[in-house]
């Protein structure tokens, strides 16, 4: 049985700094502040026939800044958003690890941890995606190396919350280069490449 239409190729989306403002280990509702204009375009990448799946590196919970069931609970919460938004997320994907974290568990080299393409490669297996046919939305060098190691073709790397264009000569592997996910969505060269056989 074929991988349905919306799952053939995924939109990945980095969270802090993309999704929402950074403001630093986010993990409560009331903290989370939508960058401007990145739901609309999420539904318009939707509408394309990419299956969204946001993929984030979330060190705080290694850190022992929050906990597995914090951050699960603003997950759900933020789920919610976008499905009401009309862009409902295939998955979300998250690395809890980090070298130097301070609970013993979490304390590890891992190959999820982006730069790292861990991340892509199991919502890659378990949402059926092609990542060949894919794009990723990132604001760190990082976010562009794991796409990039994943065999993303599409890397398109943002300002951070969406307030300016990346530095230039950052991230050498990024294919184009907006200040926001919603600018990317709405450039005529990038509308092309992306909206290619979006009813394939």
């Amino acid at each position: 049985m074929s991988a349905a239409p919306d799952l053939r190729r995924a939109a990945f989306i980095d969270r802090d700094g993309v999704v929402n403002i950074d403001h630093g280990y986010v993990f409560r509702s009331e903290e989370f502040e939508f960058v401007p204009g990145l739901l609309s375009g999420c539904a318009q990448l939707r509408r394309w026939g990419f299956a969204l799946v946001v993929v984030t590196n979330q060190s705080g919970i290694g850190r022992g800044l929050y906990t597995e069931d914090d951050y699960r609970r603003l997950t759900a919460w933020m789920t919610g958003r976008f499905a009401a938004a009309g862009a409902p997320l295939a998955g979300v994907y998250h690395c809890p690890h980090h070298p130097q974290a301070l609970l013993p568990d979490l304390r590890l080299d891992c190959g999820c941890r982006k730069p790292a393409p861990g991340l892509l490669l199991a919502a890659a297996r378990e949402l059926s995606l092609d990542l060949a046919r894919s794009v990723l939305f990132g604001d760190k060098a990082s976010d562009i190396e794991a796409a990039f190691a994943a065999g993303v073709p599409h890397r398109v790397l943002l300002g951070t919350d969406g307030r300016a264009l990346p530095p230039a000569g950052m991230a050498p592997e990024a294919t184009a280069r907006f200040a926001s996910l919603a600018d990317a969505v709405h450039s005529e060269t990038l509308r092309a490449v992306l909206s290619e056989g979006a009813h394939a």
